[in-house]
């Protein structure tokens, strides 16, 4: 390995080193540790560092062809020393105030989207919804109302004078027409009052098989 590319190893793993302190430190402030399950920890915790061995090998990869060296970790320890000492207490400061900012913004957002879309959406269906329920109770009462007046029309204007010619024609029929006529209404009569005593007799049976 020549001179400046054990070089060029050492800035990045002194990167990477920093890198990580950043990483790690984001990291135990998202997962808020003392409230999560010890499993949930115990696998969060296998996959950070699964990602960062990763990481910092493709980057040794890309540098010398993945070759390891003891100096290795020791600029991986001065990286993140010099993150510790120097930079730690500013990154969380800028930490804290992006997580503030984020969630300020998406809580604008949200209030915004409710104000001006959400609730005047849905006071406009809401404002639709009454037009309708009241137009069709409307249209309900008109349809009622035109309903009673056709059956006053057609109960005054034609059936009640066509029932007093009836029984003026009725009058003026021979007798024995008008007996013909009794005994096919009687006999009709009969037949459908059979009829029902059926029904009545069948449903009577039907409800005593159930029981």
């Amino acid at each position: 390995m020549t001179l400046s590319a054990q070089f060029l190893t050492m800035l990045s793993m002194i990167g990477m080193g920093s890198l990580f302190g950043v990483m790690f430190d984001t990291y135990q402030r998202f997962l808020n540790r003392p409230k999560r399950n010890r499993w949930i920890v115990f696998f969060n915790d296998l996959l950070f560092w699964i990602i960062q061995a990763l990481l910092i090998f493709y980057i040794l990869f890309l540098v010398n062809n993945g070759e390891l060296r003891f100096y290795i970790f020791i600029a991986l320890l001065c990286g993140f020393a010099a993150y510790q000492g120097l930079f730690k207490g500013i990154y969380l400061r800028l930490l804290e105030i992006l997580i503030f900012t984020v969630i300020a913004v998406y809580r604008f957002l949200k209030n915004t989207f409710l104000m001006l879309v959400y609730k005047p959406v849905l006071g406009l269906i809401r404002l639709v919804i009454l037009i309708i329920l009241f137009l069709g109770r409307g249209l309900f009462t008109l349809v009622k109302f035109v309903f009673k007046v056709l059956l006053f029309i057609i109960k005054t204007m034609i059936f009640t004078p066509l029932i007093k010619i009836l029984l003026i024609l009725w009058k003026f029929l021979p007798k024995g027409i008008k007996k013909n006529v009794e005994k096919l209404y009687n006999k009709t009569a009969g037949n459908f009052k059979e009829i029902k005593n059926n029904i009545l007799k069948l449903m009577d049976k039907f409800k005593k098989r159930k029981e």
